[in-house]
């Protein structure tokens, strides 16, 4: 449970191949009607637990009905083999989530917005640039540009759209290459290893493994990588972000090493509007916590509010 304002349950849902993704669905206390929906998903590695209840209680207790989940393969979702990361097969679960809860009786399916934090910050956007349902999107300290990537184009934005949608069985999303690793997400004091550490960050390696200490997060120190750099289509969110229609907002971390700070802001730009930033003094993790996360929370919040209200106005004009 949440606070008195929300409600939390336990929810699964059969995504592509009939994974099954397991999360939690927050409700409003008190609604009248249909209410808004907002889709969340934590970032490289990481689970619900790792502070997505907190964002995902403000959201909640301003009217909207939040579904949090955790990606396939890791957490307690299903999917092998375990703590495979594939952003295709990411970005394409967000579309099974948004149909799971669109079909909800208390949502309304015609305000949906997305939220991701991190590597799915990049996620949400190629999927809001991609898919007609979404209304709203927030990137959070985003992933949102592989650097000297290709230039963005309609050529290029088909592709990404033909390689997300491919239901072949042998597009990206469903790869059987052998995937790269296991390397460790970060390094780990004490522990001897030859596995390359993906993370190298001083602030990864604190925050990961405070996370761990707090216990139940199921998190590991431990990836296999597929459909990454070097693939003839490239997961690039910035190749989308001239193409997305839904209004954007970007926080970003002024100090940000996972996520480069100069990397996405220069993607931002690229963005079409309406969009909006904001730039959050410190790393890529202090809006996880503190006074960094009440500032992105409440400004997320707002503007989510703010985007799917406009909806309802314009729907009843």
């Amino acid at each position: 449970m949440g606070d008195s304002a929300t409600v939390r349950s336990d929810v699964d849902f059969a995504a592509a191949g009939g994974v099954v993704l397991r999360g939690w669905l927050y409700l409003p206390a008190h609604r009248d009607g249909r209410v808004p929906g907002v889709v969340m998903a934590h970032g490289f590695s990481a689970t619900k637990e790792m502070g997505l209840d907190r964002y995902a209680e403000v959201f909640a207790a301003a009217g909207l009905a939040v579904l949090v989940y955790d990606h396939r393969n890791l957490g307690a979702s299903d999917g092998e083999p375990r703590q495979l990361i594939n952003p295709w097969a990411q970005a394409r679960d967000y579309r099974h989530a948004l149909t799971w809860l669109a079909d909800r009786p208390e949502v309304d399916a015609a305000r949906l917005a997305l939220w991701g934090s991190s590597f799915s910050g990049g996620e949400v956007i190629v999927v809001g640039a991609l898919d007609e349902r979404v209304r709203a999107v927030v990137a959070n300290v985003p992933f949102a540009s592989l650097g000297a990537g290709d230039e963005p184009s309609p050529e290029r934005l088909a592709a990404m759209g033909a390689a997300l949608l491919d239901g072949s069985g042998s597009g990206p999303a469903d790869s059987d290459e052998e995937p790269l690793g296991p390397l460790r997400v970060v390094s780990e004091p004490g522990v001897e290893s030859t596995d390359p550490v993906f993370l190298g960050q001083p602030e990864s390696t604190e925050w990961f493994l405070a996370q761990r200490e707090l216990g139940g997060t199921r998190w590991e120190n431990r990836v296999l990588l597929r459909a990454f750099p070097g693939d003839p289509v490239r997961f690039d969110p910035s190749v989308c972000l001239p193409f997305l229609d839904p209004p954007l907002l970007m926080v970003v971390a002024s100090e940000d090493r996972v996520a480069d700070t100069a990397a996405t802001l220069a993607a931002y730009e690229r963005a079409r509007e309406p969009k909006q930033l904001e730039l959050i003094e410190g790393h890529h993790f202090v809006p996880y916590d503190g006074d960094a996360f009440e500032r992105a929370a409440t400004l997320e919040r707002d503007f989510i509010v703010a985007v799917l209200s406009r909806d309802t106005e314009a729907t009843h004009a």
